[in-house]
């Protein structure tokens, strides 16, 4: 269990209140203007002669297991597991997908363990915190591929605006000189959230786990949360970040592409049983989410897919929340809007998709920095361990989808500090804030 003093193992804090969801006019007119290339006929009319050969055939391609649960959290980068089963994507290749909302990240991390999800749209360190047995059951898993690269920001409250806490550099002015408890919330203890949060903050000598308070809440229940009070900031992917400045109650103090270009974020995760086990079904699933993450990139698309992902059934957000941040169309809640050219891409000719080695390694660095790993461990093996890099590549190329020539990467963010996967020991040991 999480323990949301903490962000090590407790409880998630409850929702406070329920955001309203849209219409769904949008979404209806969308699938019926669409319908005649749902089906598999339709499908296969539009996709090119040399991918065309690729898709599911029957006989000894024929998937193990057709029928698959997948599941998702309320998120816009939810959006290509949405979108593989509203196209009709698996069916092309023999599968019956049916999306499975889920409460929380514990949710589908147990759920992923225990058997109850096929796969799952999940955080990128949650997958390794379950392999390391970190805060729960000890499991093998599976990066089948990446859904999503930027996209999440940092959400600061109106009150912490009105004292001139607007930049990480005033912030920390603030609390060195307005002592009181500063609570700030994250997703999921090894998620991509909480890395992307304590990294920000201790790149201004805000100390996480000395300076703050951390706490646990689900994704959709943040902005509820900061209405009441619950905290001054938080780490969320879209659309709650936009959310808060709709509704008036806090503001981006910096989105997470600002913290790390094309920084990797949601994967689609499975056990490594389950790959093993149903090896047909496993590249058919991964053949549907690569053909909508293509889908979704084609920026034409977007309006749309952002209304449907909109709707109860999946993220219950006001469309415009959604869309205006898929488009790249960004304001900061404190009169600034730009046109951010780093906005949430999920397929980006396949580098989104690609699960980088060195990612995996990064992300078990930042384990080793807050206290999750006790000593240094071979990142790079464990990382090889989890990301299906050789299973990904089969897939990708059967689809003429293009996958880079090494699966390791130097990689820089926004304090100058370069991550060398080849000295990631070392790259741990040079931080002036850890745990």
């Amino acid at each position: 269990m999480e323990n949301s003093k903490t962000g090590m193992a407790g409880t998630e804090t409850p929702a406070v209140v329920e955001l309203g969801a849209p219409g769904q006019s949008g979404r209806r007119d969308f699938i019926k203007q669409t319908g005649a290339i749902l089906g598999a006929a339709g499908i296969m009319s539009l996709v090119p002669m040399g991918t065309r050969a690729a898709a599911w055939a029957g006989g000894s391609d024929a998937p193990e297991k057709p029928n698959l649960t997948v599941g998702f959290i309320p998120l816009t980068d939810c959006a290509s597991i949405v979108m593989a089963h509203e196209l009709g994507l698996d069916k092309k290749y023999g599968l019956n997908i049916t999306p499975s909302k889920e409460a929380s990240w514990a949710a589908v991390r147990d759920k992923l363990v225990m058997g109850e999800l096929d796969a799952s749209h999940a955080l990128y360190g949650m997958m390794y915190g379950a392999q390391l047995g970190i805060g729960s059951q000890k499991k093998d898993m599976a990066i089948l591929m990446g859904l999503n690269h930027n996209g999440q920001a940092i959400t600061l409250s109106n009150q912490l605006r009105d004292k001139g806490a607007t930049s990480g550099e005033a912030l920390k002015k603030l609390i060195v000189t307005d002592k009181r408890e500063y609570t700030f919330a994250q997703t999921f203890p090894t998620g991509t959230h909480a890395m992307w949060l304590y990294y920000w903050l201790a790149a201004h000598d805000i100390n996480p786990f000395g300076d703050v308070k951390n706490i646990v809440i689900p994704p959709p229940q943040m902005v509820a949360n900061m209405r009441v009070g619950n905290m001054d900031g938080y780490c969320v992917g879209e659309p709650w970040n936009a959310r808060a400045i709709a509704d008036k109650i806090g503001f981006t103090a910096t989105t997470t592409q600002a913290i790390w270009k094309d920084h990797p974020e949601k994967v689609l995760g499975a056990t490594k049983e389950f790959v093993e086990k149903y090896p047909n079904t496993t590249r058919a699933l991964m053949r549907a989410v690569l053909d909508a993450s293509r889908h979704i990139d084609t920026m034409g698309n977007r309006a749309k897919v952002s209304d449907i992902i909109a709707s109860k059934s999946y993220v219950n957000a006001p469309d415009p929340v959604i869309e205006g941040r898929m488009l790249g169309d960004y304001e900061d809640g404190l009169g600034k809007k730009w046109k951010d050219p780093d906005y949430m891409r999920f397929y980006n000719d396949g580098q989104v998709n690609f699960p980088y080695y060195s990612h995996g390694a990064w992300f078990l660095t930042q384990f080793r920095r807050w206290g999750l790993l006790k000593e240094d461990i071979d990142y790079l093996a464990v990382a090889r361990q989890v990301n299906q890099v050789p299973l990904y590549t089969e897939v990708a190329k059967s689809i003429g989808i293009p996958v880079p020539a090494s699966a390791t990467k130097t990689e820089k963010l926004f304090d100058g500090v370069v991550f060398d996967p080849a000295k990631a020991a070392a790259y741990v040991k040079g931080f002036k804030v850890h745990a």
